[in-house]
């Protein structure tokens, strides 16, 4: 194969996988969004963090052992999972009010406060594509939320307080270049559990949960796991920058279940919005590219949670 096309060609099974894996997670949003109306935060959290850490433990614990939490950067791996587990804790909070499609396009407006981090904190450069997606990015958020409106606020702004920490924990992610990506796949669900065990055992005490919510939990850790087992796989096998177009398909997935979960469908200023941002970015992901072809491939870690 030539080295053109080592760059340039994206295998339909990575483009499955990543159209298959955002799916998983709106699922599992789904999922979560029906829990809140019943369960806390808490609780949900514990059930995504210790299902995934259970699923991951099962699975890898046998042959890799110690080597499961070996790193030569824990200080960042701490940091970026205690990042997640906030951003979680926001997001999920967030989806007890505000519609889910709304929520996800909020969430994806991360890539631009990951660009202004990466500015300032790892001397990347800003370039006009950039600079138009940040003010796309920016645009489309406020259609979404449409400051001075009553619709939502305080959940809007949860979930801005939640991409903020997330984009924070992207920027970490790029940092860990040198571990293994099922190490750093494991560090936040890990402590994610650590921490939520303790605060569940004390709140929830007296619960009463029927079997079917018990599978609910238990099925959001599980479609969390899978998804992002299978977003591994899909960056392992084509360049980041192929693959990021395709993730903005979350955005049509949130939109579908919304509709068929809540009934909730976008009113055109959301649309608006929700377009504007799955546009700016596929763009901009496009451009960058198509710059990079001819280069050697990006081996910059993937932001697994």
């Amino acid at each position: 194969m030539s080295p053109r096309r080592t760059a340039t060609h994206v295998p339909l099974t990575a483009v499955l996988l990543i159209v298959c894996s955002v799916a998983f997670f709106s699922a599992t949003e789904m999922v979560v969004k029906l829990l809140t109306q019943r369960y806390s935060t808490g609780l949900l959290l514990w059930g995504r963090f210790a299902g995934q850490a259970l699923i991951i433990a099962l699975l890898l614990a046998p042959t890799m052992r110690f080597r499961l939490v070996a790193t030569q950067r824990l200080h960042i791996q701490l940091s970026r999972s205690i990042a997640l587990i906030a951003a979680s804790a926001l997001y999920y909070q967030a989806l007890r009010t505000l519609p889910l499609a709304d929520a996800t396009a909020i969430i994806y407006t991360a890539p631009v406060l990951v660009i202004l981090l990466s500015i300032a904190f790892l001397d990347e450069r800003m370039t006009r594509p950039r600079l138009a997606f940040v003010v796309s990015g920016f645009l489309g958020m406020l259609l979404i939320i449409r400051p001075g409106m009553s619709m939502l606020q305080g959940a809007a702004f949860l979930v801005l307080l939640s991409a903020l920490l997330y984009s924070a924990f992207q920027v970490w992610t790029r940092s860990l270049q040198g571990d293994d990506p099922r190490v750093t796949l494991f560090y936040p669900a890990l402590l994610g559990t650590i921490v939520t065990t303790p605060f569940v055992l004390v709140t929830e005490q007296s619960i009463a949960m029927p079997w079917r919510d018990v599978g609910l939990l238990f099925l959001v850790g599980a479609l969390g796991t899978t998804g992002h087992f299978m977003f591994i796989r899909a960056f392992r096998s084509a360049p980041a920058s192929a693959l990021t177009p395709f993730t903005y398909s979350q955005l049509v997935w949130a939109t579908m279940f919304g509709l068929v979960a809540f009934g909730q469908f976008p009113d055109g200023f959301a649309l608006a919005g929700i377009a504007l941002i799955a546009g700016s970015g596929v763009l901009l992901a496009w451009h960058e590219r198509r710059s990079a072809q001819g280069a050697l491939a990006l081996r910059e870690p993937i932001a697994v949670e």
